[in-house]
């Protein structure tokens, strides 16, 4: 029976037990942790390297009582990079392809950070719903308006993230394809389509890494507006 190119994102079950489970608490066995001694490998400074830049470049436009989220942030960005890269691995299966799962991490987030800004700066916070200096006529159309783009915001960060790794799994499961099917009929168009799929492979492996980068950095603007 042909197989669909959307079948790579069913969820794995085995025996009726889906798998999803096992493919997100996976990727956290996979770092090493730290010791207690004074020189550390290789794997562990540049890790700790890592881990020091991207908290200082997040947490710069963020006052002090911001940074209290940075080991959420830091966390999250590490889980949504793991995770995306090992779905570029043969044979295996992302999670974050599945839209339920993004916008399950999306809204929590999002509501944090509004609850934040509502229980510590009302005032501010309501008043993000109403630019300044708005005619008296266009203030009911823009508090809507802004009311609308405040709960489509976890809509778009879980959606972002949903669409870029699906376009770019199934834009590589048909190029790859295509190698297969030319290599016996032109085997020198086949070569060049796989110089193009190595690229594309490239490529897809910074969209995992920058759409994880994204996706943590627009939490923490919106958390910038609440604190």
């Amino acid at each position: 029976m042909a197989m669909s190119f959307f079948d790579q994102f069913a969820s794995p079950t085995y025996m009726g037990i889906p798998l999803i489970a096992i493919s997100i608490a996976l990727p956290w066995v996979l770092y090493p942790t730290p010791t207690t001694r004074w020189l550390n490998n290789r794997m562990l400074t540049l890790q700790g390297w890592l881990m020091n830049r991207f908290t200082n470049q997040l947490m710069t436009s963020l006052n002090v009582k911001g940074h209290k989220w940075a080991m959420l942030f830091l966390s999250l960005m590490i889980f949504l990079i793991t995770i995306n890269m090992l779905g570029l691995l043969p044979y295996t299966f992302t999670p974050t392809t599945q839209l339920s799962m993004n916008m399950g991490l999306a809204v929590p987030m999002w509501l944090a950070t509004v609850i934040i800004g509502m229980r510590n700066q009302p005032t501010i916070a309501l008043g993000h719903l109403l630019p300044e200096g708005t005619p008296v006529l266009l203030i009911p159309v823009l508090i809507i308006i802004e009311t609308i783009s405040l709960f489509i915001r976890p809509l778009a960060l879980g959606v972002r993230l949903t669409a870029n790794l699906t376009a770019g799994h199934l834009l590589i499961q048909l190029i790859a394809t295509a190698v297969f099917v030319l290599l016996p009929l032109m085997p020198t168009v086949a070569i060049l389509t796989a110089a193009i799929l190595f690229l594309l492979t490239i490529l897809e492996v910074a969209v995992a890494m920058i759409q994880a980068y994204v996706f943590v950095l627009l939490l923490s603007l919106y958390l910038q507006e609440n604190v």
